[in-house]
Protein backbone atom coordinates (compact mmCIF):
# COMPACT_ATOMS: atom_id res chain seq x y z
CA UNK A 1 0.00 0.00 0.00
CA UNK A 2 1.55 3.31 -1.11
CA UNK A 3 1.11 6.73 0.50
CA UNK A 4 -1.81 7.61 -1.78
CA UNK A 5 -3.70 4.49 -0.64
CA UNK A 6 -2.95 5.30 3.01
CA UNK A 7 -4.28 8.84 2.58
CA UNK A 8 -7.39 7.61 0.78
CA UNK A 9 -8.11 5.05 3.52
CA UNK A 10 -7.48 7.66 6.20
CA UNK A 11 -9.79 10.15 4.45
CA UNK A 12 -12.58 7.56 4.29
CA UNK A 13 -12.11 6.77 7.99
CA UNK A 14 -12.08 10.43 8.94
CA UNK A 15 -15.28 11.10 7.00
CA UNK A 16 -17.12 8.11 8.46
CA UNK A 17 -20.26 9.25 10.35
CA UNK A 18 -19.40 7.07 13.37
CA UNK A 19 -15.96 8.64 13.78
CA UNK A 20 -17.33 12.15 13.20
CA UNK A 21 -19.98 11.54 15.87
CA UNK A 22 -17.35 10.22 18.30
CA UNK A 23 -15.25 13.34 17.68
CA UNK A 24 -18.18 15.65 18.40
CA UNK A 25 -19.08 13.74 21.56
CA UNK A 26 -15.41 13.90 22.53
CA UNK A 27 -15.50 17.69 22.36
CA UNK A 28 -18.66 17.72 24.47
CA UNK A 29 -17.11 15.48 27.13
CA UNK A 30 -14.07 17.73 27.09
CA UNK A 31 -16.48 20.51 27.97
CA UNK A 32 -17.78 18.52 30.95
CA UNK A 33 -14.19 17.97 32.14
CA UNK A 34 -13.33 21.68 32.03
CA UNK A 35 -16.57 22.68 33.75
CA UNK A 36 -15.90 20.25 36.60
CA UNK A 37 -12.28 21.46 36.94
CA UNK A 38 -13.51 25.05 36.90
CA UNK A 39 -16.12 24.29 39.57
CA UNK A 40 -13.48 22.67 41.81
CA UNK A 41 -11.19 25.67 41.32
CA UNK A 42 -14.07 28.03 42.12
CA UNK A 43 -14.71 26.25 45.41
CA UNK A 44 -10.99 26.51 46.13
CA UNK A 45 -11.15 30.26 45.50
CA UNK A 46 -13.94 30.54 48.09
CA UNK A 47 -11.86 28.68 50.68
CA UNK A 48 -13.25 25.16 50.33
CA UNK A 49 -10.98 22.13 50.13
CA UNK A 50 -11.73 18.93 48.30
CA UNK A 51 -10.73 17.26 45.05
CA UNK A 52 -7.63 18.39 43.17
CA UNK A 53 -8.36 21.16 40.68
CA UNK A 54 -7.04 19.18 37.75
CA UNK A 55 -7.83 16.27 35.45
CA UNK A 56 -7.59 13.55 38.12
CA UNK A 57 -9.72 15.54 40.57
CA UNK A 58 -12.41 16.10 37.96
CA UNK A 59 -12.44 12.49 36.77
CA UNK A 60 -12.47 11.25 40.37
CA UNK A 61 -15.46 13.47 41.15
CA UNK A 62 -17.30 12.11 38.14
CA UNK A 63 -16.62 8.52 39.25
CA UNK A 64 -18.37 9.15 42.58
CA UNK A 65 -21.90 9.04 41.15
CA UNK A 66 -23.85 6.93 38.66
CA UNK A 67 -24.36 9.67 36.06
CA UNK A 68 -20.70 10.65 36.24
CA UNK A 69 -19.65 7.03 35.86
CA UNK A 70 -21.75 6.66 32.71
CA UNK A 71 -20.19 9.88 31.41
CA UNK A 72 -16.73 8.44 32.05
CA UNK A 73 -17.45 5.35 29.95
CA UNK A 74 -18.82 7.57 27.19
CA UNK A 75 -15.63 9.64 27.50
CA UNK A 76 -13.44 6.56 27.05
CA UNK A 77 -14.97 5.83 23.64
CA UNK A 78 -15.46 9.45 22.58
CA UNK A 79 -11.90 10.57 23.41
CA UNK A 80 -10.53 7.48 21.68
CA UNK A 81 -12.59 8.38 18.61
CA UNK A 82 -11.41 11.98 18.78
CA UNK A 83 -7.81 10.76 18.96
CA UNK A 84 -8.31 8.56 15.89
CA UNK A 85 -9.91 11.46 14.03
CA UNK A 86 -6.88 13.63 14.83
CA UNK A 87 -4.67 10.88 13.41
CA UNK A 88 -6.64 10.98 10.16
CA UNK A 89 -6.20 14.76 10.13
CA UNK A 90 -2.44 14.34 10.55
CA UNK A 91 -2.37 12.01 7.55
CA UNK A 92 -4.79 13.73 5.18
CA UNK A 93 -5.07 17.28 6.49
CA UNK A 94 -2.85 20.31 5.97
CA UNK A 95 0.43 19.91 4.13
CA UNK A 96 2.14 22.11 6.69
CA UNK A 97 4.35 20.16 9.06
CA UNK A 98 3.31 22.33 12.01
CA UNK A 99 -0.37 21.54 11.47
CA UNK A 100 0.36 17.83 11.15
CA UNK A 101 2.44 17.95 14.31
CA UNK A 102 -0.35 19.74 16.13
CA UNK A 103 -2.82 17.03 15.09
CA UNK A 104 -0.47 14.29 16.33
CA UNK A 105 0.01 16.10 19.65
CA UNK A 106 -3.76 16.41 20.08
CA UNK A 107 -4.17 12.71 19.27
CA UNK A 108 -1.73 11.85 22.07
CA UNK A 109 -3.57 14.15 24.51
CA UNK A 110 -6.93 12.53 23.75
CA UNK A 111 -5.45 9.03 24.01
CA UNK A 112 -4.13 9.91 27.46
CA UNK A 113 -7.53 11.35 28.42
CA UNK A 114 -9.26 8.20 27.18
CA UNK A 115 -6.93 5.99 29.22
CA UNK A 116 -7.36 8.21 32.30
CA UNK A 117 -11.14 8.03 31.98
CA UNK A 118 -10.93 4.24 31.65
CA UNK A 119 -8.75 4.08 34.77
CA UNK A 120 -11.28 5.98 36.88
CA UNK A 121 -14.33 4.29 35.31
CA UNK A 122 -12.91 0.85 36.10
CA UNK A 123 -12.47 1.71 39.77
CA UNK A 124 -8.81 2.71 39.91
CA UNK A 125 -7.46 6.19 40.35
CA UNK A 126 -4.28 8.16 39.88
CA UNK A 127 -3.02 11.61 40.77
CA UNK A 128 -2.17 14.01 37.96
CA UNK A 129 0.01 15.89 40.40
CA UNK A 130 1.99 12.74 41.32
CA UNK A 131 2.31 11.77 37.66
CA UNK A 132 3.72 15.22 36.86
CA UNK A 133 6.19 15.06 39.74
CA UNK A 134 7.28 11.52 38.82
CA UNK A 135 7.71 12.51 35.17
CA UNK A 136 9.80 15.52 36.19
CA UNK A 137 11.95 13.42 38.51
CA UNK A 138 12.57 10.82 35.78
CA UNK A 139 13.43 13.50 33.26
CA UNK A 140 15.78 15.23 35.68
CA UNK A 141 17.78 12.01 36.09
CA UNK A 142 18.64 12.04 32.39
CA UNK A 143 21.78 13.70 30.98
CA UNK A 144 21.16 17.47 30.94
CA UNK A 145 17.95 16.67 32.85
CA UNK A 146 17.54 20.14 34.31
CA UNK A 147 17.71 21.66 30.84
CA UNK A 148 15.14 19.15 29.56
CA UNK A 149 12.74 20.00 32.39
CA UNK A 150 13.24 23.71 31.70
CA UNK A 151 12.58 23.06 28.00
CA UNK A 152 9.33 21.28 28.85
CA UNK A 153 8.35 24.28 30.94
CA UNK A 154 9.12 26.72 28.15
CA UNK A 155 7.11 24.62 25.69
CA UNK A 156 4.12 24.58 28.05
CA UNK A 157 4.45 28.35 28.52
CA UNK A 158 4.47 28.66 24.72
CA UNK A 159 1.29 26.55 24.51
CA UNK A 160 -0.28 28.80 27.13
CA UNK A 161 0.67 31.92 25.17
CA UNK A 162 -0.76 30.30 22.02
CA UNK A 163 -4.08 29.76 23.84
CA UNK A 164 -4.15 33.38 24.99
CA UNK A 165 -3.53 34.69 21.47
CA UNK A 166 -5.97 32.21 19.94
CA UNK A 167 -8.64 33.32 22.37
CA UNK A 168 -8.00 37.05 22.24
CA UNK A 169 -7.93 37.14 18.42
CA UNK A 170 -10.83 34.64 18.18
CA UNK A 171 -8.77 32.33 15.98
CA UNK A 172 -10.67 29.38 17.45
CA UNK A 173 -13.46 30.23 15.01
CA UNK A 174 -11.23 28.74 12.30
CA UNK A 175 -11.86 25.32 13.91
CA UNK A 176 -15.58 25.62 13.26
CA UNK A 177 -17.61 25.03 10.11
CA UNK A 178 -20.38 27.45 11.09
CA UNK A 179 -20.79 30.41 13.44
CA UNK A 180 -21.80 29.18 16.92
CA UNK A 181 -23.45 32.40 18.11
CA UNK A 182 -22.15 35.36 20.08
CA UNK A 183 -22.46 33.77 23.52
CA UNK A 184 -20.34 30.79 22.50
CA UNK A 185 -17.80 33.13 20.90
CA UNK A 186 -17.56 35.15 24.12
CA UNK A 187 -17.23 31.97 26.17
CA UNK A 188 -14.51 30.70 23.84
CA UNK A 189 -12.59 33.95 23.94
CA UNK A 190 -12.66 34.17 27.74
CA UNK A 191 -12.05 30.43 28.11
CA UNK A 192 -9.02 30.24 25.84
CA UNK A 193 -7.38 33.21 27.56
CA UNK A 194 -8.02 31.78 31.05
CA UNK A 195 -6.80 28.33 30.07
CA UNK A 196 -3.70 29.89 28.50
CA UNK A 197 -2.90 31.74 31.73
CA UNK A 198 -3.28 28.51 33.73
CA UNK A 199 -1.01 26.61 31.32
CA UNK A 200 1.61 29.38 31.45
CA UNK A 201 1.72 29.03 35.24
CA UNK A 202 2.08 25.24 34.88
CA UNK A 203 5.02 25.82 32.54
CA UNK A 204 6.52 28.31 34.99
CA UNK A 205 6.45 25.65 37.71
CA UNK A 206 8.42 23.29 35.45
CA UNK A 207 11.03 26.00 34.92
CA UNK A 208 11.12 26.63 38.69
CA UNK A 209 11.59 22.90 39.30
CA UNK A 210 14.54 22.92 36.90
CA UNK A 211 16.14 25.99 38.46
CA UNK A 212 15.77 24.64 42.00
CA UNK A 213 16.45 21.03 40.98
CA UNK A 214 13.30 20.00 42.86
CA UNK A 215 10.86 17.80 40.89
CA UNK A 216 8.20 18.45 43.54
CA UNK A 217 7.93 22.05 42.32
CA UNK A 218 6.32 20.80 39.08
CA UNK A 219 2.80 20.20 40.37
CA UNK A 220 0.60 20.37 37.31
CA UNK A 221 -2.63 22.34 37.02
CA UNK A 222 -3.66 21.87 40.65
CA UNK A 223 -0.30 23.25 41.81
CA UNK A 224 -0.57 26.15 39.37
CA UNK A 225 -4.01 27.12 40.67
CA UNK A 226 -2.84 26.86 44.28
CA UNK A 227 0.11 29.10 43.39
CA UNK A 228 -2.32 31.59 41.88
CA UNK A 229 -4.37 31.44 45.08
CA UNK A 230 -1.28 32.42 47.07
CA UNK A 231 -0.58 35.52 44.97
CA UNK A 232 -1.77 39.02 46.02
CA UNK A 233 -5.50 39.09 45.32
CA UNK A 234 -5.25 35.33 44.81
CA UNK A 235 -8.88 34.37 45.52
CA UNK A 236 -10.13 36.92 42.97
CA UNK A 237 -7.55 35.90 40.36
CA UNK A 238 -8.29 32.20 40.91
CA UNK A 239 -12.02 32.90 40.71
CA UNK A 240 -11.56 34.61 37.34
CA UNK A 241 -9.49 31.72 35.97
CA UNK A 242 -12.00 29.21 37.37
CA UNK A 243 -14.91 30.96 35.64
CA UNK A 244 -12.75 31.07 32.51
CA UNK A 245 -12.26 27.29 32.62
CA UNK A 246 -16.02 26.87 32.97
CA UNK A 247 -16.46 29.23 29.99
CA UNK A 248 -14.04 27.08 28.00
CA UNK A 249 -16.19 24.08 28.84
CA UNK A 250 -19.26 25.91 27.53
CA UNK A 251 -17.36 26.72 24.34
CA UNK A 252 -16.52 23.02 23.96
CA UNK A 253 -20.25 22.25 23.79
CA UNK A 254 -20.56 24.81 21.02
CA UNK A 255 -17.57 23.28 19.29
CA UNK A 256 -19.15 19.83 19.55
CA UNK A 257 -22.03 21.09 17.42
CA UNK A 258 -20.19 23.42 15.04
CA UNK A 259 -16.76 21.77 14.73
CA UNK A 260 -15.30 21.25 11.28
CA UNK A 261 -15.07 17.44 11.35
Amino acid sequence: MDSADVKAASRRAGDHPALETAARVGYAVNGVLHIVIGAIALRLAFGSKGASADQSGALGSMADNALGLVTLWVAVVAWLGLALWQVTEAITGSREASERGKAVAKAVVYLVLSWSAFTFASGSDSSSRKQTTDFTASLMKQPAGQWLVALVGLVVIGVGAYHVVKGWKKKFLQDLESHPGQWIVKAGRFGYVAKGVALAIVGGLFVLAAVRHKPSEARGLDGALHNLLGAPGGPVLLGIVAVGLIAFGVYCFGRARHADV
